[in-house]
């Protein structure tokens, strides 16, 4: 009996399964969990397509647990990099496992500040303050202008899959070997983007005094002098070495850390 090869040299996925992809990723999107976060909605989503391209079982599970990998970020624009993740794994196969996973993880950041803040905070708060003041002046305007912004948004989510693809399909035959330096440089402004949020979201502080004699020091005023945000920093490297070692999950850290919280909150160690 013949064996069934991949297909790694010319495309195979169509519209269909595109919009296919699209419509999972929009309903599975809501199936969150705290060790990999919406890694079961990518697989869920494209594992049609990677069925699609690789014929062989061992394959298909190696893209398939490849995908399944930790992920979080705007889930609107990120149809647009899953499209293109297809689009890279349909003409490389199992050669683009590594550079479509450093690309997905290189972009989770900036997507996450980009799509937060735009999509989901500032259009909507400025179209529901234009909606509701002409509401108040019993003017009916407003409602077609929210309507017009959903429908808007609708549009675009439909496509987004497809546009990441035809994109991703053009970083592969236009750029061709530069493609490592594309997600080496996603990589580097997703580490700075989430290097920034570890100072400016995580607040954590020592309320400790040092006294000797009639000497009394606070602790979180000396602890600035030598490194502003020391302690948010030790903790996220506590973190960070714990999911690294692949021994702890990411739901026993969340809990090794509410611990933490509660003991250190109790002896007023941190505040």
């Amino acid at each position: 009996m013949k064996k069934k090869q991949d297909n790694i040299y010319g495309p195979i996925v169509t519209k269909k399964d595109l919009r296919k992809a699209n419509y999972r990723w929009l309903m599975s999107v809501c199936t969150f969990n705290y060790q990999t976060q919406q890694g079961a909605s990518v697989a869920y989503a494209l594992s049609p397509i990677l069925r699609k391209i690789y014929k062989q079982d061992d394959n298909y599970v190696k893209s398939l647990n490849s995908h399944f990998q930790y992920y979080n970020t705007q889930p609107w624009l990120a149809a647009i990099i899953l499209g293109a993740c297809v689009s890279m794994e349909e003409r490389q196969g199992l050669k683009a496992k590594d550079a479509v996973q450093d690309f997905k993880v290189g972009t989770m950041g900036p997507l996450a500040g980009i799509g937060d803040s735009l999509l989901m905070t500032m259009i909507p708060t400025i179209m529901g303050s234009i909606a509701a003041y002409m509401a108040l002046e019993n003017n009916p305007v407003g409602i077609f202008l929210w309507m017009a912004l959903i429908a808007l948004i609708f549009f675009f989510r439909m496509h987004c899959f497809e546009f990441g693809y035809r994109q991703g399909a053009k970083v592969i035959t236009e750029y061709g070997d530069k493609i490592n330096y594309l997600t080496e440089a996603a990589s580097i402004l997703g580490i700075t983007v989430v290097g920034a949020l570890v100072g400016s979201v995580i607040s954590v502080a020592s309320p400790l005094n040092f006294q000797f004699g009639k000497v009394a020091m606070k602790i979180q005023p000396m602890i600035d002098k030598i490194l502003p945000q020391l302690i948010p920093v030790l903790l996220v490297f506590i973190a960070y070495r714990l999911l690294k070692s692949k021994k702890i999950s990411m739901t026993w850290v969340i809990l090794l850390f509410i611990v933490i919280a509660m003991f250190s909150a109790a002896f007023g160690i941190l505040a």
